[in-house]
C-alpha cells in the first residue's frame, strides 16, 4: 500500500470511505489494523468503509448488553457473551 494506515486518524463517530480497494489490498488493511481493533470495517465491491464508532455508541451498546444479560438471567436462560473489547485485552 503507498498509505500507511497508521497516518490515517479517524475521530470517533466518523468514517473513512477508500474506493477500488482490491482484495489483496483489504487483507492487508485487516493485518496491519489487527484483531482487537476499535474501528468497524465493511467492504463491499471494491469500497471499503472504516467507521470509529462514538463513545455515544459505545456506551449505549452497553447498555443494551446489559439489559439483555438482566433479561436472561431474570429468565433463566443460559447464555455465553462473546462480545469484543475495545482495547487489545481480553
Amino acid at each position: 500500500m503507498l498509505l500507511e494506515l497508521k497516518r490515517i486518524h479517524v475521530p470517533p463517530g466518523q468514517r473513512v470511505l477508500l474506493e477500488n480497494v482490491t482484495w489483496i489490498e483489504l487483507e492487508a488493511i485487516l493485518e496491519e489494523l489487527g484483531e482487537y481493533r476499535a474501528a468497524r470495517i465493511a467492504y463491499d465491491q471494491g469500497m471499503l468503509e472504516i467507521i470509529n464508532p462514538s463513545l455515544e455508541y459505545q456506551c449505549n451498546r452497553e447498555i443494551i448488553s446489559d439489559l439483555i444479560k438482566a433479561l436472561l438471567e431474570e429468565l433463566d436462560i443460559e447464555f455465553l457473551s462473546l462480545g469484543f473489547e475495545k482495547t487489545g485485552s481480553r
